[in-house]
Parts: C-alpha cells; sequence; structure tokens
C-alpha cells in the first residue's frame, strides 16, 4: 500500500516540481476496507458468498492554478488466499485500476462547478442513483468501485443545488461477447426548505440499446428501447433526535423520452429514525413492484437481503414489499 501510494504522488507531482506554485492545497486520500462473511442459503445464487476481501483506494487531489482542483485515484481489490503468492505482488500491476481521474473548475461562468472526467456520482444510501465505491455490505460482493466517465454541472445556493449529468458507465462483456457500455443522462435538484425540510426532484435516462433474451439457446438479441430511465421525488425532515424520508420512484422506458411500458415499475420507500439515549431505533418500508429498474445501492439486508440483479438492480421476478425494523 505504501509503495502504490509513493508511485501515485510520485507520478503526479514531479512533472509539475519546477513549478512551486503548482504544489497548492494537496490533499493525500484513500482507504482500506475489509468485509469478511460465511453466507449459507438453500438457493445456490452467486450473489451470496463466503470469504474475506479487501479493497484498497488511494489518490491525491491538488489545485493545479486558482479555481482548478484535480483528482486522481486508483484501487486494488482481492480476495483473501489469492495473487498473494510469493513474488507475485500486484500481478504486474494488471489489477491497479484508475477509479477517478477528473478536473473540478470552480467558479465557471461565476456561478458553476463543472467536473470533467472519471469521477463517482451520486449519494451512497441512495436506492436509486450511486456510482463509486460500496461499504459495509458482504452480499454485493466487493470487487472493484463503479466509477463513471461524465461531464457533470453544478449550481448551488444555501436554498438549491441543481446538477446536470452526461456519461457512460461500463456495462462489462455481454452475451454477444462484446464490451457495452450505457450512456446516462440525468438532472438532479435539492431544495432547503428549512432547517430541517429537505426535497429532491430527479431524473435519469439510461441507453442500453438493445434488449437480451436468456430463454433461447443462444441468446436473443433485438433492438431495445431507445430511452430507459426513472424519475421520482424525495421528502426528508432531519431533527437532532428524529428523521423520516419518503421517496417515490418510477420507471419509463419507449421509443421517446418519458414514454412508459405497461405496468411501469415503480418504488415506494419509507424511512423513520429516533434517536433515544444511547439508542436508535429505525424502521423501514420498501415496495417495489417486479418491473422496477434503478441504478442505486441499497439492499434491504446486510447479510440476507432481497436479491438484486446487475449493475442496474432490478427487484426482478416478484418484486418486493417488506419492513425493516
Amino acid at each position: 500500500m505504501k509503495k502504490l501510494l509513493g508511485l501515485l504522488v510520485a507520478a503526479v507531482l514531479l512533472p509539475a516540481a519546477a513549478n512551486a506554485e503548482v504544489l497548492k492545497n494537496v490533499e493525500l486520500k484513500g482507504e482500506i476496507q475489509t468485509i469478511a462473511s460465511d453466507v449459507r442459503h438453500n438457493a445456490a445464487l452467486e450473489k451470496y458468498n463466503s470469504g474475506a476481501q479487501t479493497r484498497a483506494l488511494a489518490g491525491v487531489s491538488l489545485d493545479l492554478v486558482e479555481d482548478v482542483t484535480a483528482n486522481l485515484m486508483f484501487q486494488y481489490g482481492y480476495f483473501w488466499g489469492t495473487n498473494n503468492e510469493e513474488l507475485q505482488g500486484f500481478s504486474n500491476g494488471k489489477d491497479v485500476k484508475l477509479v477517478n481521474a477528473n478536473v473540478v473548475l470552480h467558479n465557471l461562468f461565476c456561478c458553476l462547478e463543472a467536473t470533467v472526467g472519471r469521477q463517482f456520482y451520486g449519494d451512497e444510501d441512495s436506492a436509486v442513483m450511486y456510482i463509486g465505491p460500496n461499504h459495509y455490505n458482504a452480499e454485493t460482493g466487493l470487487s472493484y468501485a463503479n466509477a463513471i466517465d461524465a461531464v457533470k454541472l453544478t449550481y448551488g445556493d444555501d436554498f438549491k443545488t441543481f446538477t446536470v449529468l452526461a456519461g457512460t458507465v461500463y456495462r462489462g462483456y455481454d452475451v454477444a461477447n462484446s464490451d457495452r457500455n450505457t450512456n446516462i443522462y440525468g438532472a438532479d435538484l435539492k431544495l432547503k426548505l428549512s432547517d430541517n425540510l429537505t426535497a429532491q426532484i430527479y431524473g435519469y435516462d439510461i441507453y442500453n440499446g438493445y434488449d437480451v433474451d436468456l430463454t433461447t439457446t443462444p441468446p436473443t438479441i433485438t433492438e431495445g428501447d431507445k430511452h430507459t430511465g426513472f424519475y421520482g421525488a424525495k421528502l426528508g425532515w432531519n431533527a437532532e433526535a428524529f428523521r423520516m424520508s419518503a421517496e417515490y420512484a418510477r420507471n419509463f422506458g419507449g421509443k421517446r423520452l418519458v414514454k412508459e411500458h405497461t405496468a411501469a415499475g415503480q418504488m415506494v420507500k419509507v424511512d423513520v429514525a429516533a434517536d433515544i439515549n444511547a439508542v436508535t431505533a429505525r424502521g423501514t418500508y420498501l415496495y417495489a413492484n417486479p418491473n422496477f429498474e434503478a441504478h442505486g445501492n441499497y439492499t434491504p439486508g446486510l447479510l440476507v437481503g432481497h436479491v438484486l440483479g446487475g449493475d442496474i438492480y432490478d427487484y426482478s421476478n416478484n418484486g418486493i414489499s417488506m419492513f425493516n425494523l
């Protein structure tokens, strides 16, 4: 880890060493996370696993010139017992992956912030949109943190924060034996209505391009919806000892934007929490019909929760309706 961090700092900083003006507000950052689980079920599903896994993130953030910040971060992940043979090291570095490489332009046109390049996006506790490292959930599998290659524009003040995003996420190797990417376009508006009350409105268009029918041999690939995605709203109350939020999201899909299929996917999520002396009591209600799809980071249940599939999580087959206390 020290060697990786040292190489990272040298690679970034040495070319600029001749100009001391570049080396302003340098911040080294990173984390090491290890999760171990022993999860056993009657059903043989790959989502359930046993073992220990570690992910390390190491990066640097620095101001290049006034109102311009550069961010660079690498990651390395592995399961315990693999890739630790004598002299094997990092497998010649092929397992060290670039997860952040972006430039942030502050005070653009006096009121905007623009982030250009590979980056994390969204709130980690979001059930509908998050791209970044997952923490404290053994069931999803650690692997590598997702990132998006994108342009993000943000305008904010004490009352509102408005964000628009246009980017591409790698979706893996599909049954057609070719790399496949997903383009994501979205907008998110957050409002601070009072010291305790907040509201959020969002919408995302996720273009996949085609559908895959795995029930045929070989799988049948057909042209899919030109537009798929979701929109929704969230209302939250956050006081010192009491917190509550309610969220509703709904899918769209078709040849044109915001066209819905029959029995469109939808989700309702309500969270309540109260602090009573040293104890926090909390409750959640979640409903999602069988067609709901999103790109969130929520599994109802730390180890045994409802199975979510793929990077575009979906509550497939039977949907879900459950309480958690």
